[in-house]
């Protein structure tokens, strides 16, 4: 019989029951339960210091920049795969290396803690949520700790959340939802355009351009803050329909890596939700109004017309002119705003003024170079026994939009010479006499201007405006083109609309 006196067998029962118990508690989950009466204590006993990170910024309804780096950094703890609830999202992004890769990402669900250790200090953030308040990170710091790790702690979180985002070069499509609510007002995509500024057919020169004016405005933080001016850049691209305008705003935007804001007047209903929606745009952005002159007739009209329907969703023209160069948009930088219009002739030049655009880029129809450009990336050719038939129609003053010809060539793509047959007999059909007496078109170049202090201004290429000499009123509409069989026969149903030019002659525009 064994004595219960012996301390060795006392120690050993012990010991065999403290490890049975922990097993136990481990188990079962009362750990965890242990761990939070614990914590509990501690808060009681002021051991801890908070900080909030607010998604909107409570004065302005201005999203929070820290916010979102601190989601961003978040999602990279691995410590988050801890947290009692988390959601995993799936995302097909582009790389640095330009393939896809599938990311699973995992973001912390509401009223959860993430645990953190940062130069042998132990943190954790926690995000609240509820109906009428805006989401939030709450950061819990030792008090003893807060002194000696909160700045530096910060600090990494914004390096670390920059790396990431870097990485990633993510662009994401934003569109007004006519929501007024700040939660809502955006709805996101990923943008997954394939446009690059190398595919847009368009002068090679006033391309090299365009690139040198984009890179030198990202260098130009300084030199802006310097001026004592906001760090953004605005853009007029107009011209026919069917140019490249739009494909042109999707390869600025690859290029530079920022998000696109397309904005809807239309669901706009007032001047302060429209000014609202721009305060809820990020830095590193790429902010678009399309069809601007039609906006502002739309205002004309409905001011002649007693303020009948048509006015743009309830935006006044001083709304947009506020939103072009207001001081609500100097609330952020790093940004680009993007007009387009097709014919800017009726446009009060006010509007237009430097300041509000600060680039003029004028998109033609067709020409042969642009031609070129077409064939190579529809049909991959870079030269053909046709091409000096074409290149003679386009000196005769024929022309279509690139978006025609690019049709012409997608029907036609498993027959290159077909493909340039049909084009040819387009031109010769709908473009014989839309471009007649060839237009000549200028580069209009300001040089670049140096201060006093020897520093050249960052856009050395200066304002850059591509236009016609003679404007010709063009209103057209493409009503059909009809494929008949492998003969490669084509109608071409148009109509035809005589327009007046400034000097007396006429022209006709085919349809």
């Amino acid at each position: 019989m064994i004595s219960t006196r012996n301390p060795f067998v006392l120690t050993f029962i012990g010991v065999t029951l403290v490890f049975l118990i922990t097993r136990f508690i481990s188990s079962t989950g009362l750990s965890c339960l242990f761990k939070r009466w614990w914590i509990s204590i501690q808060e009681r006993l002021y051991v801890y210091q908070f900080y909030k990170v607010p998604e909107f910024n409570h004065e302005s309804s201005q999203e929070n920049q820290l916010f979102r780096k601190v989601s961003t950094y978040i999602s990279s703890l691995s410590t988050i795969e801890d947290s009692d609830f988390a959601n995993l999202f799936s995302s097909g992004s582009s790389g640095l290396s330009g393939k896809k890769v599938n990311e699973i990402t995992v973001q912390l669900d509401s009223n959860q803690t993430v645990n953190d250790k940062f130069l042998g200090a132990c943190v954790s953030w926690r995000i609240e949520e509820s109906e009428n308040e805006p989401r939030t990170f709450v950061l819990k710091v030792r008090r003893k700790d807060k002194r000696r790790i909160l700045r530096p702690y910060l600090q990494h979180v914004h390096s670390v959340s920059d790396e990431i985002e870097s990485r990633r070069r993510d662009v994401k499509l934003y569109t007004n939802t006519g929501v007024s609510d700040v939660k809502n007002i955006w709805s996101s995509v990923q943008f997954t355009h394939p446009s690059t500024l190398d595919t847009v057919a368009m002068d090679a020169e006033l391309k090299n351009k365009v690139k040198s004016d984009l890179e030198s405005f990202l260098k130009s933080k300084q030199y802006y803050h310097r001026l004592g001016r906001v760090w953004k850049r605005s853009y007029l691209l107009y011209g026919p329909s069917g140019t490249g305008k739009s494909s042109f705003v999707a390869a600025m935007a690859k290029f530079l890596s920022y998000d696109v804001y397309d904005v809807d007047l239309s669901k706009v209903t007032s001047d302060s939700d429209l000014k609202l929606l721009l305060l809820q745009t990020r830095t590193r952005s790429v902010i678009v109004i399309e069809d601007l002159d039609r906006f502002l007739a739309q205002k004309i009209t409905a001011a002649v017309g007693g303020g009948g329907g048509g006015g743009g969703g309830g935006v006044s023209l001083t709304g947009v002119l506020n939103f072009m160069d207001g001081v609500s948009s100097c609330c952020g930088e790093e940004r680009v705003m993007i007009f387009t219009m097709t014919n800017k002739d009726h446009v009060d030049p006010e509007i237009l003024r430097p300041g509000r655009v600060d680039v003029q880029l004028y998109f033609p129809l067709c020409d042969f170079t642009a031609f070129k450009t077409l064939a190579n990336s529809y049909l991959g050719l870079k030269d053909h026994k046709l091409f000096p038939q074409v290149e003679e129609i386009f000196q005769t003053g024929a022309t279509l939009s690139h978006a025609e010809i690019g049709e012409i060539m997608i029907v036609n793509r498993s027959s290159p010479s077909r493909a340039l047959k049909t084009v040819i007999t387009a031109l010769q059909t709908n473009g014989d006499t839309r471009g007649s007496g060839k237009v000549p078109r200028r580069l209009i170049e300001c040089s670049s201007v140096k201060d006093r202090s020897g520093d050249e201004s960052p856009h050395t290429s200066g304002v850059i405006v591509r236009e016609s000499i003679h404007t010709i009123r063009e209103f057209r509409k493409l009503y059909g083109l009809l494929r008949m069989k492998s003969s490669g026969k084509k109608i071409f149903d148009a109509n035809s609309v005589d327009n007046k030019e400034g000097d007396g002659t006429r022209a006709r525009g085919h349809d």
